[in-house]
């Protein structure tokens, strides 16, 4: 996404209220609030389209256009319908060029590890500290012919010119192990409900299949009596 689609000309705002709210939301706009460096906070409207196709790009750095001035920002909470796929409301921050702030940025793994192995992403982001004006995208990992017991810590991730880590260095990102066969899969699932005192219900097919002889063999008796008689 290019920095013009980043641009967002909004309205200000004077009715305040769910009504309100209501009402900017049935016109396809998103009512947001900015503020941050000391500013009074600012309520504004934001184009509804626009806006919700801005912010599918994680930390995405928004120039706000309000009666022609413009201020960066980035969003800092987005409320979103919990069923329809609509943004309820905005907070943003304002930031500064050359500012750095702290953003959780969303790690991507490329890349096959060796044949028989688990890959496990235990950090699904990594939080940073970096310029407003540099956040990436998303911090890449490779995990190409990677054996199993191999695990990549978060001082191993490889970073922006210019981010630094805030989350502990540490911190697991990736664990690559064996993968486990089905036999090994049962045998374990059979100790653990062994030792909590479970005890396994016949399966349905075993069940049908003992129904069945079960009728079978009436059957060959309700012959015999027959015969007999």
């Amino acid at each position: 996404m290019s920095d013009t689609d980043l641009k967002l000309v909004a309205e200000k705002r004077t009715q305040f209220g769910k009504g309100a709210a209501r009402k900017i939301r049935r016109d396809h706009k998103i009512p947001a609030v900015m503020y941050g460096h000391g500013a009074e906070p600012v309520h504004i409207t934001l184009p509804g389209h626009d806006t919700m196709m801005a912010l599918k790009t994680a930390n995405a750095l928004l120039t706000i256009v309000i009666d022609g001035d413009e201020q960066m920002a980035l969003a800092k909470d987005v409320q979103r319908d919990p069923i329809k796929p609509v943004i309820e409301h905005v907070d943003l921050v304002i930031v500064r060029k050359g500012e750095k702030v702290t953003v959780d940025v969303p790690v991507h793994l490329e890349g096959e590890a060796a044949p028989e192995t688990v890959v496990t992403l235990d950090a699904q982001t990594l939080q940073l500290e970096v310029e407003a004006t540099h956040i990436p995208e998303n911090l890449v990992v490779s995990v190409e012919g990677l054996e199993a017991g191999t695990q990549i810590k978060a001082s191993e991730v490889e970073l922006p010119r210019g981010a630094a880590l805030v989350v502990d260095e540490e911190t697991l990102v990736v664990n690559i192990t064996q993968q486990i066969s089905q036999d090994e899969l049962d045998a374990e699932l059979a100790e653990a409900e062994e030792e909590a005192g479970i005890e396994r219900e016949e399966s349905d097919e075993a069940a049908e299949g003992e129904n069945a002889e079960s009728g079978e063999a009436a059957a060959e008796g309700e012959k015999a009596e027959s015969a007999e008689a």
